[in-house]
């Protein structure tokens, strides 16, 4: 694979959301703001880029048998930098993105793509995939915010873009959209157009029916 499809790939073609199914509970928890949503898809990027950059740089020095468990640690330290990083600079966005950020060391995302990447190439390559990587994560994450904060509150970013009928203006904000289940909803729309648009990304099936003998004899 090349540096650029390297990069592209996970933006549509092989996106780790839309394709493979992974990080979806902080895209069904904390899009209900899009300053939420940046701020995690930029630590979430980080975190890859550093963890990619670490195990690929010590990957031929690895015993196979402590391999996990150096990943995670590896990985539990570049989250506990960003939390830090969040409380002494972004105290509100601390608070409100602490937990979430904390789960970025389970995020099947970043130890796929140690473990997948990181562990069989070199540093640079490793960066260009945690660089795709994480922008296909952030891609999903800031269309399924915009329009959960468009649609449910009316603003993006805090900023009011739609004059809500109770103050003169004419939109009705949609409470439903706040809610967690929106963006599942949403999500799964992106997964259908995005699969409708590639067929590739569909799943074959796992099995065959078995005819019946009086379906044979029609």
């Amino acid at each position: 694979m090349s540096s650029k499809q390297t990069l592209t790939a996970p933006l549509l073609k092989e996106n780790p959301v839309t394709l493979h199914v992974l990080g979806i509970c902080s895209a069904l928890a904390i899009t209900n703001s899009l300053t939420s949503s940046l701020i995690m898809s930029v630590a979430l990027t980080t975190v890859l880029v550093i963890s990619n950059v670490a195990i690929s740089a010590i990957r031929n020095y690895l015993p196979s048998s402590v391999r996990l468990l150096v990943q995670i640690t590896i990985i539990a330290s570049a989250v506990t930098v960003i939390d830090q990083f969040l409380i002494a600079f972004m105290p509100d966005a601390a608070r409100t993105l602490s937990v979430y950020i904390s789960l970025i060391v389970t995020n099947c995302i970043v130890l796929g793509r140690a473990e997948a990447c990181a562990m069989k190439n070199g540093i640079g390559t490793s960066i260009l995939d945690a660089l795709g990587s994480g922008l296909g994560y952030s891609l999903i994450l800031i269309i399924v915010a915009t329009i959960r904060e468009l649609l449910g509150n009316g603003t993006l970013m805090g900023y009011r873009l739609l004059e809500l009928a109770h103050e003169g203006g004419w939109y009705q904000e949609n409470a439903l959209f706040l809610l967690a289940p929106s963006a599942f909803f949403i999500i799964g729309f992106l997964v259908w157009g995005i699969r409708s648009w590639m067929p590739e990304q569909k799943e074959k099936p796992e099995f065959e029916p078995i005819p019946l003998p009086y379906q044979e004899e029609r």
